[in-house]
């Protein structure tokens, strides 16, 4: 399928900047739609380091994927969509969640109704979801094999024990990778949001004959994600910690793991899944398949920043947060024919090289974790 226009909505976020600008120079007319929220990029927004890397250089239209009007402004005259923009993050969708659900599910409902009744010509549509609509992900019991667990019980996390059960037997279970066909049941509103934009996109694109993708992301990072926001995002989190001297707090026990995979890789498999049609209607995890815990994020980010900061295992935890998660990439590569190039370890030393150059930003973390513990989300 031959595209030429398309519309990146988030397009001046993390991922959305970095595709906005490997798609402008492969000779594609990108457009890209953003509201440049505060949180991301500060309240100069459009003095922030990610709109001026796209700026002039695609066309920008200021506005938000929750008003109808800005979508029929954007969307006109565009051969696919990339929809990016959403709120993102575990903890703040468990009190923000009028703002969760306005954005991530109105919001792309909008993109639909828009499609169908203005008749606007678009062949593709690219949805990012997400590893949260997994919850718990997939486990293995010894005694009752492959299970899903339900969210962890509070009772046991106060007690130090952050094991996921099995939810037949109550016995400790062992991670496995999650593959697609894994049961859908998201331990946080997020999850749930990104679930829910998923079923829109497919059930819509199929009713109206438009390919659609759903990207099940991983942890993206690397150079250029925010280093303001203290909700989401680990690596930014750590690293503005250290850069202003303050300890890492870790919560749990540090072995809470995550699939990192590194913004070039991400942008890759974007673009194929816009140009093949070999995914047409399926979800697609993407990620590298590689679980790689948090106190190895830490302590790899204190080496390589030759920081002395403490590190402190809290045995905090917030409510929705899962335990672990991986991705199967099997359809990644059966599919696309994609496989990541770039180790956790080539790139978070690519992170920190980059985080180096910028100038130091406030630290809002303990801020983020009052405002979390005043709504009882953080034990």
């Amino acid at each position: 399928m031959k595209l030429k226009n398309i519309l990146i909505t988030g397009g001046a976020g993390f991922i959305g900047s970095n595709l906005a600008l490997k798609l402008e120079g492969s000779g594609y007319n990108v457009t890209v739609l953003d509201n440049l929220t505060t949180q991301i990029h500060g309240n100069k927004p459009f003095l922030s380091p990610l709109y001026i890397s796209i700026k002039d250089k695609v066309n920008f239209i200021y506005g938000d994927v929750t008003i109808r009007e800005d979508w029929e402004k954007a969307i006109r005259e565009q051969d696919a969509v990339i929809h990016l923009a959403a709120e993102t993050g575990t903890g703040q969708s468990m009190y923000a969640i009028e703002a969760y659900t306005k954005t991530n599910v109105i919001g792309t409902a909008l993109l639909w109704d828009v499609i169908s009744n203005k008749n606007f010509p678009i062949r593709r549509v690219i949805m990012a979801s997400s590893r949260a609509i997994y919850g718990e992900g997939k486990y293995l019991c010894q005694k009752h094999g492959i299970v899903y667990p339900l969210p962890r019980e509070d009772e046991n996390m106060k007690k130090g024990d952050f094991n996921v059960k099995c939810p037949v037997c109550g016995g400790n279970t062992h991670v496995i990778a999650t593959t697609e066909d894994s049961l859908i049941h998201p331990t946080s509103i997020y999850g749930f949001t990104k679930h829910a934009q998923e079923e829109l996109c497919l059930i819509a694109g199929k009713a109206m004959n438009i390919p659609v993708v759903a990207l099940r992301y991983q942890n993206v990072f690397g150079p250029g994600q925010s280093l303001s926001n203290p909700y989401t995002g680990i690596l930014s989190i750590f690293s503005t910690r250290i850069k202003n001297g303050n300890e890492i707090n870790v919560f749990e026990d540090g072995y809470e793991s995550r699939d990192f995979v590194y913004i070039d890789d991400v942008i890759d498999a974007t673009i194929l899944a816009m140009t093949s049609d070999n995914a047409n209607y399926q979800a697609i995890n993407v990620g590298t398949g590689v679980p790689t815990s948090v106190m190895k994020v830490a302590q790899t980010l204190k080496k390589l920043y030759q920081s002395s900061v403490l590190i402190k295992i809290t045995g905090n935890y917030r409510i929705g947060d899962i335990r672990d998660n991986f991705a199967d990439i099997s359809k990644l590569k059966n599919h696309l024919g994609f496989i990541p190039s770039t180790s956790f370890s080539e790139g978070i030393s690519k992170f920190v090289e980059w985080v180096n150059m910028q100038d130091i930003k406030e630290d809002m973390y303990e801020t983020s974790i009052r405002e979390m513990k005043e709504k009882g989300l953080y034990k």
